[in-house]
């Protein structure tokens, strides 16, 4: 039997067939539920009226009361238009409609009242509103308080389906006495504890709130709800999965890991990398398999822990590999860890796409016979040929550009799952953290390596590019190399932005004499590799590049870093290239090169780049103002986060409620992870009736079960 909310929106009075099949393929509206989910992204004070004298500058969109003068129609065809003239009495505007036309024009009438809801904007010297909201006035109901404004496309306006048409279908939805018997979402325990409103009244203040209270409390409790099932979600994949999987038992710390942090060891190591050693080194002595995030800007040293955990594993008489996403970067890889590894004599080897297949034979047979210790590579790893004698430990860099079905090869090529390891040199703040990486634990290497100078970032616009480029020549002049940045590879006519093979030829122009290498997205693997070997080994001093390299090769000899059009990058990505130098004990400069005029906000957020170089707070102040993106998504926990109203940008402190109230559901009933020992008591437990499980059980079953169950995997 078809329930109130699964009901076809084609049934719902005001819609009907034709808009049905709009809405489902324009807004993937297809029943009840999803129109009541299809919340208005703003809202509009309709409690008073403008005069046309009291349009300024960027306005809002707002309503004047008045009538239409007159009305006439332009053009032929396509660019047929219908203009009318509105007065409120005082002053005149203009009103234009593009489509609708003759039903427009016989609609309304001169001389007779109407209020006109839109955005005013200029046009000939004069306002104009396209396309506004019209309707007839009435003194004994005139429009009041606030009022929901959804997302339309330009499909569904064409085709007549306006703010007015959707808000009339959810009046119509809210109105049906069907409506009241929607079921509860959230279990009564929750709802008493953090005093939410119901799911009817919520529903009901979200839609036509009749007061901004009323309305922050509904979007209070929606914002709550999304979170506490996803974090509720994450949390029973982590314990699920912490309750199944074995992992191998590390007991050992012998004579590779004392003997290389003893003798060999090239340089102290951070208190930040001894204290995640040790968590490192707690979590693969317990029996279950680690699944552990190592946070750490560039340069903090996370390769050294990574190493020093492979030794742990080598001490137990077990092989690690290492996946880098790119050859390049699994090479630099592959030439740090052999250079650490040589020195206790253990074997390591590189697997690409590019290894010969005479030596991916002898690669494939040594890890096959356990004669290799440590494996660097890329993808190949995930080839079924690539088997191992015993794996135990994977460590994965860069996670995010690796899918989980991928990831998934790998955990099988052993009986028992290897420990995971997973780095990242992007910061996510803890508030995303907890969510994105729910179901691994973290660790943070929070301090540079002693000696490491702090980069020095500047701000600069076309009118300093002398200053730029006398600031380039004395580094060049100084033994030093030099990154330079391009948004795109080619000119683009609709973008007035600069592009690599425009900049390629000024670049040889102006340091005529020096050697340049090019790389971008476009090039063929083996070319790509070449350019980059020669700025490597110093063949050229000057790397013009785009944001290929933002994950590159290391190059300590580095010292400049320019980007050019800094304002088109997110602050996160400008770090990571900002990230490209650095790297030795030189002095070291990152230029954002940007457009003389810029927004206020686009200069503040470049400003911030200049005044930290924590990438913490670069990453903090990113997802604050470009919001969370798929940031490394659902590419980890293999959960979707479908979000309608919640941000994990700025609504932290609810994260952090939902996470605790999924953790003291869990803790009051351990049916839900189907284990008292793995869902130990909490002080706060929150122990629900049967038929709130049953609530949760239905929640969790609509929100998630159509996804692809990746929690037995990182």
């Amino acid at each position: 039997m078809t329930t109130f909310e699964e009901t076809p929106i084609k049934f719902l009075k005001g819609v009907g067939e034709t808009r049905a099949g709009l809405l489902g393929s324009e807004l993937d509206i297809a029943v009840f539920k999803d129109l009541l989910d299809y919340y208005p992204f703003r809202y509009v004070d309709r409690s008073r009226f403008y005069q046309i004298s009291e349009l300024s500058g960027e306005m809002p969109m707002l309503q004047i009361l008045g009538h239409f003068v007159d009305f006439h129609v332009e053009g032929e065809g396509k660019s047929q238009r219908l203009r009318g003239i509105f007065t409120d009495g005082h002053r005149m505007m203009e009103v234009v409609w593009f489509a609708g036309i003759k039903r427009i024009a016989q609609m309304y009438k001169p001389m007779t009242q109407y209020v006109i809801f839109g955005k005013p904007g200029i046009y000939n010297n004069g306002w104009q509103m396209v396309h506004p909201e019209v309707e007839e006035y009435n003194p004994q109901r005139p429009p009041t308080g606030l009022q929901g404004i959804y997302s339309l496309t330009d499909t569904l306006r064409r085709r007549g389906v306006t703010q007015r048409v959707v808000q009339t279908a959810v009046r119509n939805l809210l109105a049906n006495p069907k409506f009241n018997t929607i079921a509860e979402t959230l279990p009564d325990s929750l709802i008493r504890r953090y005093g939410f409103p119901g799911i009817r009244e919520t529903y009901r203040a979200i839609h036509f709130p009749e007061d901004p209270q009323l309305l922050r409390k509904a979007r209070e409790r929606m914002k709550f709800e999304e979170l506490f099932y996803l974090e509720l979600q994450i949390l029973r994949y982590a314990r699920r999965r912490n309750q199944q999987l074995q992992g191998h038992v590390f007991s050992t710390i012998g004579e590779n890991f004392n003997r290389y942090y003893s003798e060999c060891i090239p340089f102290e190591l951070t208190g930040a990398q001894k204290r995640v050693l040790k968590e490192i080194r707690a979590d693969m002595r317990t029996g279950r398999q680690m699944n552990r995030l190592l946070q750490g800007d560039v340069g903090s040293g996370k390769t050294m822990v990574a190493f020093m955990s492979m030794l742990m594993s080598a001490d137990n008489g077990f092989q690690s590999c290492l996946m880098a996403p790119t050859e390049i970067l699994a090479g630099q890889h592959y030439e740090t860890v052999k250079g650490w590894a040589d020195r206790i004599g253990l074997r390591t080897a590189l697997l690409t796409g590019s290894t010969r297949a005479k030596a991916r034979r002898e690669i494939h047979e040594g890890l096959l016979s356990g004669e290799i210790d440590i494996i660097i590579g890329t993808h190949a790893l995930l080839e079924e040929s690539v088997e191992f004698r015993n794996l135990g430990l994977a460590v994965i860099d860069e996670q995010h550009r690796f899918g989980v079905a991928q990831r998934a090869r790998m955990w099988g090529k052993g009986k028992i799952p290897p420990h995971v390891l997973v780095m990242t040199a992007t910061p996510i703040p803890r508030t995303l953290a907890m969510t994105v990486y729910g179901d691994l634990e973290v660790s943070v290497i929070d301090e540079l390596p002693p000696g490491r100078k702090p980069i020095e970032t500047w701000l600069r616009s076309d009118a300093n590019r002398g200053e730029v480029d006398r600031h380039i020549w004395r580094q060049i002049q100084e033994g030093r190399q030099i990154y330079i940045v391009y948004p795109l590879i080619q000119e683009n006519e609709k973008l007035a932005l600069k592009s690599l093979e425009q900049g390629l030829e000024r670049v040889r122009d102006t340091f005529r004499g020096v050697g340049v290498s090019f790389v971008h997205g476009k090039m063929k693997p083996a070319e790509k590799d070449y350019q980059m070997q020669r700025f490597v080994d110093g063949e050229t001093r000057i790397m013009v590049a785009t944001t290929v390299i933002e994950v590159g090769v290391n190059v300590p000899n580095a010292t400049v870093m320019v980007i050019e059009n800094a304002e088109r990058f997110g602050l996160s990505q400008l770090h990571q290239l900002r990230g490209r130098v650095g790297r030795g004990a030189d002095r070291s400069w990152c230029i954002l090169m940007s457009k003389e005029q810029l927004a206020a906000p686009t200069r503040k957020r470049l400003r911030i780049m200049t005044e930290t170089t924590d990438g913490f707070l670069v990453s903090e102040a990113d997802l604050k103002l470009r919001g969370p993106g798929d940031m490394e998504g659902t590419q980890q926990s293999g959960i979707a986060f479908n979000l309608k109203m919640a941000n994990l940008a700025t609504d932290g402190q609810i994260v952090q409620l939902a996470r605790t109230a999924a953790e003291d559901v869990l803790s009051g009933n351990p049916v839900i992870t189907a284990s008292q020992e793995d869902a130990p008591r909490r002080e706060t437990a929150l122990a629900l009736t049967e038929g709130e499980l049953r609530i949760l059980a239905g929640e969790l079953h609509r929100r998630f079960d159509h996804q692809v169950d990746w929690s037995l995997i990182s």
